[in-house]
């Protein structure tokens, strides 16, 4: 049986971005790592934070569920820092 060419592509897609995962959990652990090699360093923070974006991206393309991530995980929730909400009304 031969393959056609969407076949083949939509096959290499996968292959592709499987390997992207995979490329991005690793990154994640290292970022993990540099985080607490630095003390719970920011930087290694956000670094994981935005790797865990793309790597929800990925998923969400990998498993046909395009602009899913970013729908639920856009932008607007950097905003949502405990730190910068006000407290709870008992804890006034």
């Amino acid at each position: 049986m031969k393959r056609g060419p969407i076949e083949a592509s939509a096959s290499e897609r996968a292959r592709w971005l499987t390997e992207l995962a995979e490329a991005l959990e690793q990154a994640q652990k290292l970022a993990w790592r540099m985080g607490l090699v630095e003390h719970n360093s920011i930087d290694a923070m956000e670094l994981y934070g935005r790797l865990e974006a793309a790597r929800l991206e990925v998923q969400a393309l990998r498993f046909g569920q395009i602009n899913a991530a970013q729908r639920e995980y856009g932008p607007n929730w950097t905003g949502l820092t405990p730190w910068t909400r006000d407290p709870a009304p008992e804890h006034r």
